[in-house]
């Protein structure tokens, strides 16, 4: 009999497997999300809203009124966790309602965006945020490097993206760190850091990425 966590992993997989589609993942998100946030409290299991929110308090330092979007929030894990770090002002971005809809519970956010994160121009004005943070969130069937452009466009000259990616989908997924390189290139933004998470997941470390907007 399959335990607990063997559930978990096959809902995982079953939303980040290679091949799938935007549109598959979103559906079963939508069926996720009222057990999304128990699943994944599993001891162990996923460490990525926390460790992105500490990388983030790294560079911002006592700004605690900095203006941040938690892109691709979810039920809005990494907000919980800024909150929790002192931080208020913060919007959520996330295709799916289902999921929005259970951040909205969580009163962390003062606006909250329905709409996906990739190459169409988002209803965000230019240089609205300070910080943009992104966890566990480039995958087939999720975002893709062609989402950088934007995210740099709504992010203030100055201000800082914080990604978390697990390590092995830098591999499988090898098109993100050469699109990260030319958008530097193209003086768009420049690297602060790139570090590794250890523990991202039960399975695997991450890597996170801080860039500052030129």
């Amino acid at each position: 009999m399959a335990s607990h966590k063997d559930d978990i992993y096959q809902k995982v997989w079953s939303v980040q497997h290679p091949g799938i589609s935007t549109e598959e993942s979103q559906a079963f998100y939508s069926t996720w999300a009222p057990e999304y946030d128990k699943d994944l409290s599993t001891p162990g299991l996923y460490k990525g809203p926390s460790q992105v929110a500490e990388a983030l308090v790294g560079v911002l330092g006592e700004r605690k009124d900095a203006r941040i979007l938690d892109a691709a929030a979810g039920t809005g894990l990494v907000g919980e966790e800024l909150r929790k770090l002192g931080f208020s002002n913060m919007d959520a971005l996330d295709a799916n309602k289902e999921m929005l809809d259970i951040a909205k519970t969580k009163n962390v956010y003062s606006d909250l965006i329905q709409d996906f994160l990739g190459p169409n121009r988002l209803q965000i004005a230019d240089d609205s945020y300070d910080a943009l943070c992104c966890a566990g969130s480039f995958s087939d069937g999720h975002l893709k490097c062609d989402c950088l452009e934007e995210m740099i466009r709504i992010v203030k000259p100055g201000g800082v993206i914080c990604l978390i990616v697990k390590e092995a989908f830098l591999v499988e997924y090898g098109k993100l760190e050469p699109r990260m390189s030319e958008l530097q290139d193209k003086g768009l933004w420049e690297r602060v850091s790139r570090s590794v998470a250890e523990e991202y997941v039960e399975n695997g470390n991450g890597i996170i990425f801080i860039y500052k907007v030129l």
